[in-house]
């Protein structure tokens, strides 16, 4: 029986065929049982779409590459855990395309910063970051204050996330541009439909000191502010820990 191998040692057409038929067998064993299962992410209370401003100023983070400084990850280990907060959820990135899991930190992890500072830091710590954080050397973003948002194209935003999974309704996607202005509008009211599309707890206000305009800088700040902020981790308790690693 020992000898059978030389076969496949001798005759490369055998070995290829060898390794195609193991690997496929392995391949199905472990993709074909997700078929039959519904979701692998446990569904958290609180985790929602992002709304339109939000999820333009997603669009923005990416473009600019701060994911190659900042990862969105908490591992579950005490020194994680006691520096960045309660370690990150699968549900929390559910609705993220792509995800922004990683382990690159020239910065600090982001996946908690929502809520940690002040909009008025966050403009001046990304119009020059070492006007807040002397030791930074991170690129400054001044330019984004002076861009203006294309509030246009934010409803396409919204479709192409639900052609992958996203479940924005018909009335979010058909009010994508109207929530977009009232989450960057001070005066506006705290029972707006904006709040009752999405949350109420929505973060809404001018955010990058200018009310009179709406820039890539109120969506990027608007982005930062609602990381981490979804889930109520004093009343959260898993329901399953092997999802969350």
């Amino acid at each position: 029986m020992w000898k059978k191998h030389e076969k496949f040692e001798r005759h490369s057409l055998w070995l290829i065929i060898g390794i195609v038929v193991t690997v496929s067998i392995g391949g199905l064993v472990e993709i074909a049982p997700l078929f039959w299962v519904e979701s692998t992410i446990e569904e958290v209370e609180g985790v929602r779409p992002y709304t339109p401003l939000e999820l333009a100023g997603r669009d923005i983070y990416i473009s600019e590459g701060c994911y190659n400084c900042h990862s969105q990850m908490i591992r579950p280990l005490r020194d994680e855990v006691e520096r960045y907060g309660h370690y990150s959820l699968a549900a929390e990135s559910m609705y993220d395309h792509p995800f922004q899991w990683g382990s690159k930190r020239t910065g600090p992890d982001l996946a908690r910063v929502g809520g940690k500072y002040s909009n008025d830091w966050h403009r001046d710590h990304l119009i020059n970051p070492r006007a807040v954080v002397p030791e930074s050397n991170m690129p400054p973003y001044r330019f984004l204050a002076d861009q203006d948002l294309d509030r246009h194209a934010i409803q396409a935003k919204l479709q192409a996330m639900r052609a992958v999974g996203v479940p924005y309704t018909k009335d979010q996607i058909a009010n994508a541009e109207a929530d977009l202005l009232a989450q960057v509008d001070p005066y506006a009211s705290q029972t707006s439909d904006l709040r009752r599309r999405y949350d109420a707890r929505v973060n809404q206000g001018d955010f990058d000191g200018d009310p009179n305009r709406l820039t890539k800088l109120d969506a990027l700040i608007a982005y930062l502010q609602v990381l981490g902020t979804m889930v109520d981790f004093r009343t959260y308790q898993a329901e399953n820990p092997e999802n969350l690693r």
